[in-house]
């Protein structure tokens, strides 16, 4: 059986168990909120995007969650600058072209602010600038795919935080905590 651990992953935290790039770096891990031996992340979140991560000892299930071949649904919570046009969440919907291509369609909708946890730091706020958010789900993996869509129909993201991957959800975990469910 597999053993499936679901973490939320704060800010500002390397999606890895060890920061190999600078010796002795400040940097926080996995390492520091994980300590269970023989799993490994499936799939990436940026260091500057929180929430949900799953670890995993099963190397095929790691290859379906992580390969965009696979095309598994990874849903997102995304603070964007401005208020989302109609317009702008049937681009998203298409598809928006980027430097690397043009996405693949996607769900996108208008939500009220979700009412999160406080983030470390928090984001800048510009008094005469307003945000909104939007629930983005997407089935490919690109690098900062959510970010670069978002800035390419003229709304750059604030803050972004993966709820789902799959059947997966982020329901009730703290930021820095995690659960292992069955596999």
């Amino acid at each position: 059986m597999s053993r499936i651990i679901l973490f939320n992953k704060p800010y500002g935290v390397l999606p890895q168990f060890t920061d190999k790039g600078t010796e002795g770096s400040p940097r926080p891990t996995l390492s520091q909120f994980v300590d269970v031996p023989g799993v490994y992340p499936a799939g990436r979140l940026d260091m500057d995007s929180e929430g949900l991560m799953l670890l995993t000892d099963d190397g095929r299930l790691q290859a379906q969650i992580s390969d965009p071949k696979y095309k598994m649904a990874k849903s997102y919570l995304v603070q964007v600058e401005g208020e989302v046009s109609d317009d702008a969440l049937v681009q998203l919907r298409r598809g928006v072209s980027l430097k690397d291509g043009l996405t693949l369609p996607c769900e996108a909708e208008r939500i009220a602010d979700p009412m999160l946890w406080p983030r470390d730091p928090p984001i800048r706020v510009r008094l005469s600038v307003p945000d909104s958010w939007i629930i983005l789900t997407i089935r490919e993996g690109r690098n900062r795919q959510v970010r670069r869509m978002t800035a390419a129909v003229g709304h750059p993201t604030l803050r972004l935080v993966r709820r789902a991957i799959g059947e997966w959800k982020l329901d009730g975990l703290a930021p820095g905590t995690w659960r292992e469910v069955e596999g």
